[in-house]
């Protein structure tokens, strides 16, 4: 994107500002339901910036601006933020403030900070009101100063929805009402806005079609004791949609009316989160109603994956586990022989994937990453900038899949050719990393902060770290990050803490980056169990999901304990007997000698 033309959007920005009286507007990364992943219809902070990572935080005045992002992004937004007049502001590094710390120091008494309400939580919006009360500063916030600049903006989401067959959710509709209902009663509340678009498909067992690799539709949801209303498009809905939702008792109401709805709402004990309400909802529901602030009761419902789920989950894996291994082999067996190049190699693969019966769609966008473009961790090839593989270094490859049974994300990193020192050393501590999380045992109530460390300790021994977590829950045919469970030593302010139950799925993702020169990273999908029980609790263990080799001759033994290294021969045998039975002889073959032991 032309450096000007990021330029030139600022200045018709600020033009608007100083006629709206507007001396600071933020623009985050969201939608109106303060979504990771977003519809193109809200990438009004990638229009305005140029920087097109999943995660940052828009700062504009008259005189500068700066883009606050978080560890994952450092590489990719310091080079797509090159000559755009936007400072890069490296979130929880040292010296590097805060957004609220920085707009407590450089706000000045009366003025004003704007920003659409919409796309801002209430977590966040009352926390600069706190912050910034001393300064008696103005909010704008009813209005999104983007449609005064953005001219050809992309339509409003409006895909379509379909059905979660119960045998393929595990529990009803009416089921997961119950249990809703329960805890709003247990929260002292009397009903429930629910604004997070993956738990109302979660709770109504429906999915849609409006963001990218992320199966929501745009809507939000009522609960009471003999209500359950949801907000939707209604344009979007067929006949079989109207009659499922009659035969669920689902009242449906447009979309648009549902501050409408909230407003003319009075005296109830209403149960919001302020993490995915908006600040402007927020506002309209507090009017007339008690707000009972608390972490949406579908959260961790969602999160415990139920037995019929598990099971279609198992089934799945292993099928995306035998495509991705088919796919190594594709590449190793061509590397050399053909021009392949990051967009041809991710194409390959979802071919693969494609040939599933139960594909629906990419969980993802496919990272492939050659030398040093694998240093940036959410780097996505283009047809443009695209790379050529060459038969030595490594390919990583961060990809996963949505299927009727599950939604998968596993990451290898693949050796092409010849290696050096410096990469097989990295290589095996982030496989030390991987294997000491995989054996964790641990006594229940553990949360990630407890973990985390486990996948870390190789790491760190050696001077060197990566800048994220180490693991994130995964959406059931939902999004691929998904809460509130998590493994990370460091915890967001707002972010909420999940104790490990039975049945949540993590992903076990460490990894080491150079920039300019490599990056790796391995990644397998476990899910937590209960383990033995006696005088000193209950233990707890992971099971693993993703069954695909390692890199062999990326491994040094002297790096390892003799532990580790029984654990990855043990590990390579058991993807051998799950995965030949699915392959042809030559893979069959392949596979045997990439198994062998280290």
């Amino acid at each position: 994107m032309s450096n000007d033309l990021i330029k030139g959007r600022l200045a018709e920005l600020r033009k608007v500002m100083g006629e709206k009286r507007i001396d600071y507007y933020m623009i985050p990364t969201a939608d109106f339901h303060s979504s990771e992943y977003v519809n193109d219809y809200f990438k009004v902070r990638e229009f305005f910036s140029g920087f097109t990572g999943s995660a940052g935080t828009l700062l504009v005045w008259q005189e500068g601006a700066a883009l606050w992002t978080d560890g994952r992004y450092f590489i990719q937004a310091a080079s797509e933020l090159e000559g755009t007049g936007v400072t890069l502001m490296k979130m929880r590094e040292e010296g590097v403030p805060t957004l609220e710390e920085y707009l407590a120091t450089n706000l000045k008494e009366g003025q004003r900070l704007g920003f659409d309400g919409r796309v801002i939580s209430s977590a966040d919006g009352l926390s600069y009101e706190k912050k910034l009360q001393s300064k008696k500063i103005d909010f704008y916030y009813d209005e999104d100063l983007a449609n005064a600049v953005w001219r050809d903006r992309p339509p409003f989401p409006a895909g379509g929805i379909y059905e979660v067959p119960e045998n393929v959710a595990g529990k009803s509709v009416e089921e997961k009402l119950e249990e809703v209902r329960k805890q709003i009663a247990k929260a002292d509340a009397s009903s429930l806005f629910l604004t997070k678009l993956d738990d109302i498909m979660w709770l109504f067992n429906i999915r849609g079609c409006d963001v990218e690799c992320n199966p929501v539709a745009i809507s939000y949801a009522y609960i009471a004791e003999k209500e359950a209303v949801l907000f939707i498009q209604t344009k979007i809905l067929k006949e079989e949609d109207r009659l499922y939702f009659k035969k669920h008792g689902i009242s449906l109401q447009e979309y648009e009316t549902a501050e409408d709805y909230l407003a003319k709402r009075k005296g109830e004990r209403l149960l919001v989160d302020p993490r995915y309400c908006s600040y402007a909802m927020y506002r309209i529901a507090a009017e007339n109603n008690k707000i009972v602030e608390e972490q949406n009761p579908t959260e961790l419902l969602k999160a415990v994956k139920n037995p019929v789920e598990l099971a279609n989950m198992e089934k799945v894996f292993m099928e995306d586990n035998v495509a991705l291994t088919r796919f190594i082999y594709w590449l190793k067996k061509n590397i050399g022989k053909q021009k392949i190049t990051e967009v041809s190699a991710s194409d390959q693969l979802e071919k693969y994937r494609r040939e599933i019966p139960e594909f629906l769609e990419l969980s993802f966008p496919t990272i492939a990453g050659y030398g040093p473009n694998a240093a940036m961790m959410h780097y996505e090839a283009t047809e443009e900038n695209a790379a050529e593989l060459d038969t030595k270094g490594f390919l990583l490859v961060d990809s996963g899949g949505q299927y009727m049974g599950g939604t998968t994300d596993v990451t290898r990193t693949i050796a092409l050719g010849d290696l050096t020192k410096e990469e097989i050393y990295h290589y095996t501590l982030v496989a030390a990393g991987m294997i000491q999380m995989t054996n964790a045992r641990f006594l229940y109530g553990c949360t990630g902060r407890n973990l985390d460390i486990l996948a870390r300790e190789p790491i760190w021994e050696k001077g060197l770290d990566y800048k994220c977590g180490t693991g994130h829950g995964v959406g059931y045919i939902l999004n691929v990050h998904e809460g509130p469970q998590s493994l990370r030593w460091q915890y967001l302010p707002k972010a909420k803490e999940a104790v490990f139950e039975e049945g949540m799925d993590v992903t076990n993702e460490p990894g080491i980056y150079v920039e300019g020169s490599h990056g790796i990273r391995i990644e397998n999908v476990m899910v937590a169990k209960k383990g033995e029980k006696n005088e000193y609790g209950q233990f707890m263990h992971f099971d693993t999901l993703t069954w695909v080799p390692l890199e062999r001759n990326a491994i040094d033994v002297s790096y390892l304990t003799d532990r580790e290294r029984q654990w990855i021969n043990e590990y390579q045998k058991r993807v051998y007997e799950k995965l030949s039975p699915f392959l042809n002889e030559e893979e069959r073959e392949w596979l045997a000698e990439e198994t062998r032991e280290v």
